[in-house]
């Protein structure tokens, strides 16, 4: 437990962010960490942006600060600008779900900035892949506004990509050694020291089993929450319907990707 506190210290008086060296860590066997996303040889995987949140939380009387999509972009850009410098080309950007947050409607909110999202990416890559999540029941008028096609799942090599809600009952299931999933938005909460008062909770990624396959779940885009304490709170996707004890964690703070070891050693 001591390594934990020490590098709970590091994330909480680390530099400021644009001071903060991005760096790729490894996940599993050719699946790579970069900030909140996933690379897998020139595929980026990225989950759960939920443009059109703070437009839904005014709509129920919650007044936030509409900070989100700024630091979204910021936050891609700086993901793109490492890739650069690394030489890494990426051919194929696969949103893992949940691009908006309204599940009946689509708000003016998410209509412009899923539009400056795909025309974003367009200019970073071949191919832009929209997998279906449980907020995207009307994804389909904006994804035909730039001739992108939602599908249920995507196949990677051995990596099935599919957002979480529910499980894959496809033949792409029996032939896939990886699961990764999003929906779950997990995070996990640390202090400094055991006698310390201040909990911080930080995304994470996780690595276990489902049904002999690798799982992989991806923390979300959206910057204005954390997102789940898989430790503590009510998860909701029926792959992470079991005991998470063996579950390895890596945390992201800002740029930084710390390995954390396995949940149990958490509690």
């Amino acid at each position: 437990m001591h390594q934990f506190y020490i590098n709970i210290r590091k994330i909480l008086y680390t530099a400021h962010p644009l001071l903060v060296l991005m760096k790729i860590v490894e996940i599993s066997k050719g699946i790579e960490i970069i900030d909140l996303a996933l690379l897998l040889g020139d595929v980026l995987v990225l989950a759960d942006f939920h443009v059109g949140y703070e437009e839904a939380l005014t709509k129920q009387g919650v007044l936030i600060p509409r900070f989100q999509f700024k630091d979204t972009m910021e936050r891609l850009e700086k993901i793109f600008d490492f890739l650069g410098m690394k030489d890494k080309e990426i051919r194929t950007v696969v949103i893992n779900g949940d691009l908006k947050h309204e599940f009946g409607q689509i708000s003016m909110q998410e209509w412009r900035e899923a539009l400056k999202v795909f025309d974003y990416l367009a200019g970073k890559c071949k191919k832009i892949v929209l997998v279906k999540g449980n907020h995207d029941t009307i994804l389909d008028p904006i994804a035909e506004k730039r001739d992108l096609e939602v599908v249920e799942e995507f196949m990677v090599g051995n990596s099935l990509i599919t957002h979480g809600h529910k499980l894959s009952e496809t033949l792409n299931f029996g032939k896939c050694d990886n699961l990764i999933i999003g929906h779950e938005h997990p995070a996990v909460s640390l202090r400094e020291n055991p006698d310390s008062v201040r909990v911080e909770k930080f995304k994470a990624f996780l690595k276990g089993k489902y049904k002999r396959k690798t799982l992989i779940v991806q923390p979300s885009f959206c910057l204005v929450t954390e997102g789940t304490d898989v430790t503590k709170e009510k998860l909701l996707s029926p792959y992470l319907q079991q005991k998470l004890d063996n579950f390895e964690c890596w945390v992201v703070s800002e740029a930084d990707v710390m390995y954390f070891g396995k949940l149990k050693n958490l509690e």
